[in-house]
């Protein structure tokens, strides 16, 4: 295991890129999956949600309640961080599994939202696309009273909560006029644009991020167990390319057999001291 010197050391002088996970976002209030401390959780899959109106219920009801909590989040120290490194030409770009939008409101300009994000809505017959907050006013109307209702929940990651009574929550289809051409509105599937467990990072979104990779002289992974492929071929690319590659979290990750160098160490303090302390790019390297 590394230290903080060492992870200087491997960074000063490249520019690299950073892929982050649900670990950067805990210090604003965000829980993750699968950090130390963290709770068991068993996130919705995709099969799930479109497949049984049941579990799009729950998951509807839950996320009218979570998605409020994040949409109240502000970036912190790690976040702010990022930005800074970025606006010095030492990061190319940031390659994020949170769809929080913390680093954009940190100021990042370079981000892939791998997962997606959490407040646009699609509907999955016509594709018209909504923000979460006319879907939120939608169900307010249809379910009068039932956010304000619930209390003291235990927040859960990708804008969702902990709530244990759904039953009788009426689920918002599609409003956009019906794409055939019909008298009535559309009346699909609406399901937030987010990658669920289970379904497939967009093609396009992937071949950005690997470019991203393939352009950079290190990748730095902060604040992610890279327990799901979506996120670790990245690190498998670097390694391939023998582009370094450092890890700074908390505990063990499936990526660390591919690094450089970790550091177990929380975010925000690892990333702060890496932008006051890496000096600026030789010219050349710009």
């Amino acid at each position: 295991m590394g230290t903080l010197d060492e992870l200087v050391a491997l960074l000063a002088g490249r520019r690299f890129v950073v892929l982050t996970g649900a670990g950067v976002s805990t210090d604003s209030g965000i829980p993750d999956y699968r950090g130390p401390d963290s709770p068991p959780r068993r996130p919705m899959t995709y099969q799930q949600f479109v497949s049984d109106e049941a579990f799009r219920r729950t998951y509807w009801a839950r996320n009218h309640v979570g998605w409020r909590h994040v949409h109240r989040t502000l970036p912190n120290d790690g976040h702010r961080a990022l930005a800074r490194l970025e606006q010095r030409g030492l990061v190319s770009g940031l390659i994020t599994q949170n769809v929080d939008l913390l680093h954009e409101q940190a100021g990042s300009a370079t981000v892939i939202d791998l997962h997606g994000r959490y407040d646009r809505v699609v509907c999955l017959r016509c594709g018209h696309r909504y923000s979460r907050a006319e879907v939120a006013a939608r169900l307010d109307e249809l379910n009068p009273g039932f956010a304000a209702d619930v209390a003291d929940v235990e927040i859960a990651p990708d804008a969702d909560a902990v709530i244990e009574a759904t039953e009788g929550f009426v689920i918002a289809d599609c409003w956009a006029p019906d794409p055939d051409g019909g008298p009535g509105p559309c009346g699909g599937m609406l399901k937030p644009e987010i990658v669920y467990f289970g379904e497939t990072v967009p093609a396009e979104r992937v071949a950005q991020a690997y470019a991203l990779v393939d352009n950079a002289q290190a990748l730095l992974v902060a604040g992610s167990s890279l327990t799901v492929q979506s996120g670790l071929r990245f690190v498998r690319r670097a390694a391939q390319r023998q582009i370094p590659v450092a890890v700074v979290n908390r505990g063990e990750t499936r990526g660390d057999r591919f690094a450089d160098l970790t550091l177990h160490a929380g975010t925000s303090p690892t990333l702060t001291a890496l932008a006051d302390r890496l000096p600026p790019l030789p010219t050349a390297s710009r």
